[in-house]
């Protein structure tokens, strides 16, 4: 893919302001619509695909570290990453078999009866949405410190950057969890 950051003429850093990347953004796909005069669709979609990588964190820092030629590796959980999830895994596991338990319950009682347990479930996964969206704003407020570091060439942050894509990574696919499992209980 080609810099998303330059076809939409933003700056290459990891902490880009939403409200300067969708105003970039709309400039751009105006200017390049195929309904406007000189309006271009490969340009458009190109400027689209642009927004998507640039419009989450853990895409804009791989997007990021392919821009650098930073080969890809594989990160391994930390401590914190490990506690997160050997907190979820039981959890979802749970629902899992909650639900198969749901489905098979065949009159009003029973499934009256398993109204304890499923609202036992919405709070511990309520409970541990919240956990995954501190951590991910604990990570996001790092952001700024090392676009400091990488334009001053400390060339170590590129591996901290390489890290911290994992770790949005992998809390961004731990919140979709969340959030599916929180929908199949409804």
């Amino acid at each position: 893919m080609p810099n998303a950051f330059a076809l939409l003429g933003l700056p290459r850093v990891a902490a880009l302001s939403e409200a300067a990347l969708q105003q970039a953004w709309l400039e751009a796909s105006r200017a390049a619509h195929p309904d406007r005069p000189g309006g271009d669709a490969a340009q458009a979609a190109e400027i689209n695909a642009a927004y998507e990588t640039l419009q989450t964190p853990e895409k804009r820092l791989k997007h990021l570290l392919e821009l650098h030629e930073v080969p890809w590796r594989a990160i391994p959980i930390d401590e914190a990453m490990m506690r997160l999830f050997s907190q979820l895994g039981p959890v979802l596991q749970n629902v899992t078999t909650f639900l198969k338990r749901r489905q098979n319950a065949a009159s009003a009682l029973a499934k009256a009866l398993l109204a304890p347990e499923e609202m036992r479930l919405r709070e511990q996964l309520e409970a541990l949405g919240t956990t995954l969206d501190a951590e991910r704003e604990a990570l996001l407020e790092k952001l700024p410190a090392l676009d400091t570091r990488l334009t001053s060439g400390d060339t170590a942050t590129l591996n901290d950057l390489q890290i911290l894509q994992a770790r949005l990574a992998y809390l961004g696919k731990w919140q979709a969890q969340v959030r599916e499992a929180l929908l199949s209980l409804m």
